[in-house]
């Protein structure tokens, strides 16, 4: 029996790709082993958007590849963003690699893993502007009640800095139908909560349908029965619409936590990043959210450090920070990616000035977390419960919080309570980030 395990680096919507290919694999026959060092196949998908990404794949990849050495590994195979922008570096400079495959090429792990068992090199980069990639027979990896629903693929927004069309193809939405018979196959395995990813879900049906559709494929998710959350990241303020609103408004499932990269607020750095809209739309748009929506958790990311951008525009920028008081907010330093128009533009920023810049921002939103966590003592929240650390404490995640990028809070009940479990707790106290509560009869 074909032992294979997979390592998912990156993003959300990489490791969907990861378990669709692993969903591949077990169709064929063959077993996944969670533990590299009992595989016979070792796949790593990598992650190529910035330079420490990158840098970590190559660390991981060559890892993996003592595995050859002290396991029994017989063949090591690379995906990914990576693979995909550095196919002939990879296929050069990585010879304990025995097969590559482009991001357009998943549907061919199966075949990858034959030829590689076998002793002969294999590669495959077919076009990245074919449809979404997606299978019945995907294996979720996340925690059973939770998932991820990659709803499209690609991107045609074209920022200055992103070199994701290039590696992903352009905007391509999966039809609604697909989407729909996925969730009630996720509902059916106990799945209580859909995280909705793309590169820009705003822009979800523009392509297939003509028109923006996200509005109406949420509201069909609703409708799933079995789903009792429902997450949306990665909306681009300029799509974000009065309908958009209203149905996160008026569908109870659909959660009132709005991940809206928006990158920076200067005009001048907007308009070289090519991002579409300027500060004062960025700022209705929040407004219009919190108007209609007085309990709506905002997170952001910010790009500092971008060619040409000077103290003056990073001044704004912290007067924005101050201003939004963004609930959840990360922030990275432009890192120069081959191949776009921002990585031979004039005015690049040191390392050491962006290093400072990002720092500062942070410091910045650690004092908003910390006020926005105070806030919230007296209140009570819906948490869904993800385990319990060593001294019995549970913790688990409200609204508020997406996993693995967002805080948590840390509750205690006089029951067992399990994973998956949906607790009303009421916050008696927090941290800096976290929040501490216990199960609402118990504070009562």
């Amino acid at each position: 029996m074909i032992k294979a395990a997979m390592i998912s680096l990156g993003c959300s919507k990489n490791l969907v790709d990861a378990e669709t290919m692993l969903g591949a694999i077990q169709q064929r026959g063959w077993q996944t082993e969670e533990d590299p060092s009992k595989a016979d196949v070792i796949v790593v998908n990598t992650c190529g958007f910035i330079e420490d990404a990158q840098r970590e794949s190559i660390d991981t990849v060559l890892e993996m590849a003592e595995y050859k050495k002290t396991g029994r590994c017989r063949a090591l195979i690379v995906t990914g963003c990576m693979a995909q922008m550095f196919r002939e570096q990879v296929k050069r400079e990585l010879p304990e690699v025995d097969a590559v495959l482009g991001t357009g090429s998943y549907e061919k792990i199966c075949e990858a893993i034959e030829n590689a068992l076998e002793g002969r090199f294999y590669d495959s980069f077919m076009p990245i502007d074919r449809g979404v990639m997606h299978g019945d027979a995907r294996i979720v990896t996340t925690p059973f009640y939770t998932a991820f629903l990659k709803i499209a693929e690609g991107c045609s927004n074209r920022c200055a800095y992103c070199a994701i069309p290039m590696i992903r193809g352009p905007f391509r939405s999966r039809p609604m139908e697909d989407i729909v018979r996925e969730v009630e196959g996720l509902a059916k395995s106990g799945v209580k909560e859909l995280i909705v990813i793309a590169q820009d879900t705003t822009r979800y049906g523009e392509d297939i349908y003509k028109r923006p559709s996200l509005a109406e494929l949420l509201k069909r998710l609703c409708a799933v029965g079995g789903i009792e959350w429902i997450r949306v990241h990665y909306c681009y303020p300029e799509r974000i619409d009065d309908e958009l609103i209203e149905t996160f408004a008026q569908e109870k499932k659909l959660l009132h936590y709005f991940d809206i990269p928006v990158q920076h607020c200067s005009d001048k750095i907007l308009k070289a990043m090519r991002r579409r809209g300027d500060g004062a739309l960025v700022r209705s748009v929040i407004k219009r959210i919190r108007e209609r929506m007085p309990d709506a958790v905002i997170r952001t990311t910010l790009l500092v450090g971008f060619p040409g951008e000077d103290d003056g525009d990073f001044e704004e920028l912290c007067a924005f920070v101050d201003e939004m008081r963004f609930e959840r907010l990360g922030v990275f330093a432009f890192s120069p990616q081959e191949g776009t128009p921002a990585c031979t533009m004039d005015g690049q920023v040191d390392e050491e000035t962006k290093k400072r810049r990002a720092e500062l921002i942070m410091q910045k939103q650690n004092i908003i977390s910390a006020e926005f966590a105070r806030s919230q003592v007296g209140r009570e929240l819906d948490i869904l419960c993800e385990g319990a650390d060593e001294n019995g404490v549970y913790f688990g995640r409200s609204y508020m919080d997406s996993p693995d990028v967002d805080p948590r809070v840390y509750f205690t009940s006089e029951r067992g309570v399990g994973a998956g479990e949906t607790v009303r707790c009421r916050v008696t106290g927090c941290d800096e980030y976290d929040l501490f509560a216990r199960e609402e009869e118990q504070a009562r």
